[in-house]
């Protein structure tokens, strides 16, 4: 935009600081001021355990020397209260990002236009500059405890400058009960990158301090839903794909007389760990079938690694994984792990994961097996956790057959789709849209490839050298979440109302509101994000949650 454009529209700016709340599926740029009808105060409906979010922001046509912000507590009349612990305030930091254009494949920064996003939700620093026509967007986030007694609760959020601004909330509690993450059905799974957290805090893999590091990272995945561990069984399962490899958490070893020794004690202690954190429900174990046929292992006899290649489906090969499945399953018995444990595959060749299919079915007829791709009906009645490509549906006779024996369906996006996503220059709204989108289709879930596989310096620069910008994470070093995170659990909360209400509707008799719950889900298709924003068709039917 023209410099003089820019500077006649901070012109229009009352002196001062100016504040207003704003919504949350809405990024504002730095450079300008934004267009919105100011909102002096924050009117919001929750139910009990529910985390609700909007945005307040502060903008100035000239300089200030630090704003920062005080919450309070909220109470009732009647002296209960909501305390200012269950309140997060968190400036919203600003990254890199490009743009869709092609979607997946190389790319140089030099041919797609940059900018900068709002993403990042900065919960440890507690004033910041705002400087002479900028804008400064703050993400508010207030957890309802779920022992929370019905009613309506104000209080205020202070922000401080060269002169204060105190806005009222009010959050009224709905007599109604969201269940804790742990109890969602709601499966989601974002892939985990240990490496990407050693790298990223300069502390040696696996070291202790690693361990110690990880942990809020995984707990914070855990809060909002996370079914499964990602677990590598085998050095670099995508083909180096990400900035930082994925190792292997088993240690292959070909001892000199040619059987095998495979170590399971990191294997164990990760697992254990990330249990520890809350996530517990499957343990998705990557790749008998990698992106390369290429498994490295220690050859005693040369005393160096080596590496096994031969194609999927020979003698040879079903030979190496055989002994090893055999051995894996007795020692994942063991640990009482083999009911929770899925040999993972995502977007392999379909003659392959039928050879596998087979050789896991002959090894024990009990492995279980989790599959991200495209729909293939000839493998569906063998795969256990089963995710489509977003291009995909399950036929609904084939999605309650699969309901009915407690197998898991879900979906998801990558760098295919232009819409819904979790770019950095996508609509915060589609990380909510997809929650409905899942509640319609009837599936049990979403998945996204990447959790924390970082960039270079993703605080800074969210673009990489091969997919639309934000395509390899989800949140921040820190751990800080983001804009796109939080938008993904708004999503899987809706999706539990709407089980809920489903339900109950049902139970009670209530055809009318049911009829216009199910109604409301069926403009939840993908194709209409191309005429219509995630943002208008959510602000039509939120509403339908909180009655």
């Amino acid at each position: 935009m023209n410099q003089q454009i820019i500077n006649n529209q901070w012109a229009k700016v009352p002196n001062g600081l100016n504040v207003s709340f704003a919504s949350s599926n809405t990024r504002f740029a730095r450079e300008l001021p934004p267009k919105l009808d100011v909102e002096m105060k924050w009117e919001a409906k929750a139910w009990k355990g529910e985390k609700i979010h909007t945005q307040l922001l502060a903008w100035a046509n000239k300089s200030q020397n630090e704003i920062s912000f005080e919450v309070y507590d909220l109470k009732d009349k009647q002296g209960n209260s909501i305390k200012k612990e269950n309140i997060t305030v968190g400036f919203l930091t600003y990254v890199i990002t490009d743009e869709f254009k092609d979607g997946c494949g190389h790319r140089k920064p030099q041919d797609f236009d940059s900018s900068y996003v709002a993403d990042m939700i900065d919960t440890k620093t507690k004033s910041a500059m705002l400087t002479k026509n900028s804008t400064q967007p703050i993400w508010v986030s207030i957890k309802v405890p779920a022992n929370a007694i019905a009613g309506d609760y104000k209080g205020t959020i202070k922000i401080k400058g060269d002169k204060d601004c105190t806005l009222p909330i009010t959050v009224q509690v709905l007599n109604k009960t969201l269940p804790g993450p742990d109890k969602w059905k709601y499966d989601l799974d974002l892939w985990q990158h240990p490496a990407a957290i050693a790298r990223t805090h300069h502390t040696p893999l696996w070291s202790t301090e690693h361990f110690s590091l990880m942990k809020d990272y995984y707990t914070m995945l855990a809060d909002a839903g996370q079914k499964t561990i990602t677990a590598s069984i085998v050095d670099e399962p995508w083909g180096h794909q990400t900035y930082d490899d994925y190792p292997s958490l088993i240690q292959w070893t070909k001892k000199k007389d040619g059987s095998w020794k495979y170590d399971y004690s990191l294997f164990d202690k990760y697992i254990a760990f990330v249990m520890d954190c809350g996530i517990t429900e499957r343990i998705n174990c990557y790749s008998m079938v990698p992106w390369k046929i290429a498994f490295s292992y220690y050859d005693e006899n040369s005393q160096k690694e080596a590496v096994f290649t031969d194609a999927i489906g020979t003698a040879s090969y079903n030979a190496f994984w055989k002994t090893m499945l055999v051995d894996f399953a007795a020692h994942l018995k063991q640990k009482g792990w083999f009911g929770k444990t899925y040999i993972a595959m995502d977007e392999r060749p379909m003659d392959a994961m039928k050879s596998v299919i087979k050789l896991l079915k002959e090894t024990d007829k009990n492995w279980k097996i989790a599959l991200a791709g495209e729909y293939h009906p000839e493998i569906e009645q063998d795969i256990d956790t089963y995710c489509i490509a977003s291009k995909w549906e399950f036929p609904s006779a084939t999605l309650e057959k699969r309901n009915q024996l407690g197998k898991v369906s879900t979906w998801y996006t990558c760098c295919t789709e232009p819409y819904p996503n979790g770019f950095t220059f996508s609509s915060p709204a589609e990380g909510a849209w997809i929650g409905w989108y899942t509640a319609n289709k009837n599936m049990d879930g979403y998945l996204r490839w990447a959790y924390n596989s970082w960039t270079k310096d993703p605080v800074t620069d969210s673009r990489f050298k091969t997919w639309p910008a934000g395509d390899t994470y989800m949140v921040y070093p820190g751990p800080f979440s983001s804009m796109r995170f939080e938008k993904l659990i708004e999503g899987a909360q809706d999706f539990e109302k709407i089980r809920h209400l489903r339900s109950l509707y049902t139970k009670n008799k209530q055809t009318k509101q049911l009829n216009e719950l199910n109604k409301a889900l069926e403009i939840f298709e993908i194709k209409s994000l191309s005429g219509t924003t995630a943002d208008e068709m959510l602000r039509k039917v939120k509403p339908l949650l909180n009655q």
